[in-house]
Formats: structure tokens, C-alpha cells, sequence
């Protein structure tokens, strides 16, 4: 867990709050502090200010989105800064939580933020486990894939490559066996993570 805020009473007053409910705390006075000792791959959360000097907390959003550190960000704002929340909600932001603080509140969107964070990376996981495994196929086996996959039946499978069904056939076998696909609907499953991964990441908090 990682607090970033420029008020040392804040920082000190939410370390202890968290500290108390069970998390790992790590308190960080600016943006800069927070880029030059982050590690990406440790996970966690982030609790951030939105105003602060030299580099605001949405400066600190940008570089985290501009870096590829998929790590939840819940914005701690005052009054008379909503506007500005929103537009970082827009930008990725997992929520944002206005002053003064609620500790239920804030806990229950830490709560959430932490399952989201899990779940995507196991999902980040599967997609590059499965590329690996796209990788073994051969150019003819990659395109039946990609047919299969979007419910192509063998014959016109056949028909738009120009080869027989029984050839297809071979294919879907060796395909199934190299991607560990145990059905039609794991293949087209397969399929659909592989398209999603060559698209924008558009993050949606739950």
C-alpha cells in the first residue's frame, strides 16, 4: 500500500489508519519520490493526492499510464476538486475519495481496488502464458485459429483457405494440442484474449 501525499499529518494520519486495519504502509511526500522508488512489480495500491507541487497527482497518473505500471490509483481530493477527479476517473483512475476522510469508505475502495488489481493480474498472466503458446503455431495453423475462433464451421474453413476439411481437421488438432485448448469454446476464448490484447486497455473500475 502506498500513500503519496505532500501533507505530512495526512501521510502520518493515514499510515496509522492502515496500518491499524492490517496493510503494508509506504508514505511518500511528491510524485517524484513515489517514480524513483516504485517497483511495478510489487502490486499494491495507491493512495494519491491530487494537488500537489512540482508534479500534481494527475502528472503522476500520466507517468504511471505512460510507463505501463498497472497499479490502482484512488485519488484523495478536496473540495473544489471533483472536476479534476473525474477527469482522472477518465484517465484510469480507480476511484476517488474527497477530504475529509471516511475511514469505512476508504477502506472498502482500498478492498476493492486490491481485488481488481489481482484480477488483472492474473488476466495480464493468461494473455502473455497464451502468447507463448500462439507463438508455436505455424502461419496456416494461426490462421485456422483465428477462424475457429470466430465460429467458423471446418467447411468454410476449408473453402476460404482452399485446402480439404480433413486438413483443417489436422490443423484444429495440432492447434488444440500446442494452445492446451480442451474444447471449441476454450479456442474461442483463446481467441477473444488474443483480439483484446491488441486493443486500447480502457480500465473500468468494478
Amino acid at each position: 500500500m502506498f500513500v503519496v501525499d505532500d501533507d505530512a499529518a495526512v501521510r502520518q494520519g493515514l499510515r496509522f489508519m492502515l496500518r491499524a486495519a492490517g496493510y503494508c504502509v509506504e508514505a511518500l511526500p511528491s510524485a517524484r519520490s513515489f517514480l524513483e522508488e516504485y517497483d511495478p512489480r510489487r502490486g499494491g495500491c495507491l493512495l494519491l493526492d491530487i494537488r500537489m507541487p512540482q508534479m500534481t497527482g494527475l502528472g503522476l497518473q500520466q507517468q504511471l499510464n505512460v510507463r505501463g505500471w498497472r497499479i490502482p490509483v484512488i485519488f484523495i481530493t478536496g473540495h473544489g476538486t471533483v472536476t479534476l477527479a473525474i477527469a482522472a476517473m477518465k484517465a484510469g483512475a480507480f476511484d476517488f475519495i474527497e477530504k475529509p476522510l471516511r475511514e469505512d469508505a476508504l477502506l472498502e475502495s482500498i478492498e476493492r481496488a486490491l481485488r481488481w488489481n489481482n484480477r488483472a493480474y492474473e488476466e495480464r498472466l493468461e494473455r502473455a502464458t497464451l502468447q507463448i503458446r500462439v507463438a508455436l503455431l505455424t502461419p496456416r495453423e494461426r490462421e485456422v485459429f483465428e477462424r475457429v475462433a470466430s465460429g467458423e464451421p471446418n467447411k468454410v474453413i476449408a473453402r476460404q483457405l482452399g485446402i480439404s476439411v480433413r486438413t483443417v481437421e489436422l490443423h484444429r488438432a495440432h492447434i488444440a494440442e500446442k494452445l492446451q485448448a480442451r474444447s471449441l469454446s476454450d479456442l474461442i476464448r483463446m481467441g477473444i484474449i488474443m483480439n483484446a490484447k491488441t486493443t486500447t486497455n480502457t480500465v473500468i473500475p468494478g
